[in-house]
């Protein structure tokens, strides 16, 4: 841009507050880029089901809606499904209600379905002939300071024992390792027997949460799904078979609505980042009246004037949102990888980066037009008279 050293200098000539303006700038979209990509992925969910090889089946109409057991049989039996186990949510406390475990009861095969978890032969074993036995991962031992041998009572307000008591005693008999690039979170995870957890359940019984679906070939993933699905038609427990990433956005939707809460934030962000950029920009404009001035007395016209304003004003958020957007981009994956998929942050989209510099540009136009009018609108007598 011919005149782009000029918008430069006016840009910085208070640089305290430029760079004060720039900070809330970079977090205002270093949280959009975090917040959308978490939202995209609640959106999206991967519904698309071709190449997956692990499919979920829970109740059509919500994932607290319990499945009979008797479904995994009928779903054993479907051409292309290699092995079929199951869960319940458990969502036990550790003595205290805010020390929340993620803890399921799962099928006798469940491991098996899971390759990406490693459990040592001799504590596979004693899961499996240990009834209150319970097998944990690496991140939540060592938060509890769990191993192997503790016995940990775990409470569940959800499900109470048949004898009254909320308090679940387990025995812990294994800690396993999980693929590095595993998203489940299975390394903050509880693994409990079903059997034991059914039996002593107060509520319910020979019911499951959910099934998961090992495939013999990725391919079939649609044409299994279709099939489960179709077993229950017209049932009063009929199914709806996902993805797993579609199931956890799923799970997790069933505390709020995740897009209107995202939106919600990132409004009352962006209406605040308005006010905040509006007032720098004003001021900014009325401190160079006199030098405004002076470029139309040396030429400049009142177009130019606005237009250098206007990009001043652009430049000003394009600074600060291409920083926070590409902090998002680093950080959010490593966030997202850190809770162990818990939560789904996996970078900023292609889509994201073209709403947020559309976002720049608009806020940008938006703060700096009543400056450039003032400016275009500027009498030259006036202005170097400070009337």
């Amino acid at each position: 841009m011919k005149y782009f050293h000029l918008i430069w200098a006016a840009l910085f000539r208070r640089k305290t507050r430029t760079i004060l303006t720039l900070v809330s700038i970079v977090a205002a979209f270093l949280l959009f880029g975090m917040l959308d990509s978490v939202r995209s992925a609640f959106d999206s969910s991967s519904h698309e089901l071709a190449g997956t090889q692990r499919l979920i089946t829970s109740s059509r109409y919500s994932i607290i809606q319990p499945l009979p057991l008797a479904l995994r049989d009928q779903i054993a039996l479907i051409p292309g499904v290699r092995a079929v186990a199951y869960a319940n949510w458990f969502g036990g406390q550790f003595q205290d209600p805010k020390n929340f475990v993620f803890s399921y009861a799962v099928s006798p095969d469940y491991l098996d379905v899971y390759p990406s978890i490693h459990l040592a032969p001799d504590q596979r074993k004693a899961f499996d002939d240990t009834r209150t036995g319970v097998v944990i991962g690496p991140k939540l031992a060592a938060k509890y300071h769990w191993k192997v041998g503790d016995r940990i009572p775990l409470q569940s307000q959800i499900f109470p024992r048949k004898n009254g008591d909320k308090t679940w005693p387990l025995d812990v008999v294994g800690i396993f390792d999980v693929d590095r690039d595993d998203a489940n979170g299975f390394d903050q995870t509880l693994l409990m027997h079903w059997k034991y957890f059914d039996e002593a359940n107060a509520f319910g019984g020979h019911q499951v949460g959910w099934y998961v679906v090992q495939l013999k070939h990725a391919e079939q993933a649609d044409q299994v799904s279709r099939a489960i699905d179709a077993l229950s038609a017209n049932s009063d427990h009929e199914t709806k078979t996902q993805t797993e990433q579609a199931f956890q956005a799923s799970f997790a939707k069933q505390f709020g609505d995740v897009g209107l809460i995202v939106v919600a934030i990132m409004g009352a962000v962006f209406f605040t980042l308005i006010l905040l950029t509006g007032n720098t920009m004003a001021q900014a404009v009325r401190e160079r009246t006199s030098e405004l001035a002076i470029l139309k007395t040396i030429g400049f016209s009142s177009g130019s004037v606005l237009l250098m304003v206007l990009a001043e004003s652009v430049l000003l958020l394009l600074l600060g949102g291409v920083t926070g957007l590409g902090l998002a981009t680093v950080i959010g994956p490593a966030l997202g990888k850190g809770s162990g998929g818990m939560v789904p942050i996996r970078g900023v989209s292609a889509m994201s980066w073209a709403t947020g510099v559309g976002l720049m540009v608009v806020i940008g136009l938006i703060v700096g037009a009543l400056p450039a009018l003032s400016g275009m609108r500027l009498k030259i007598v006036d202005a170097l008279a400070r009337r």
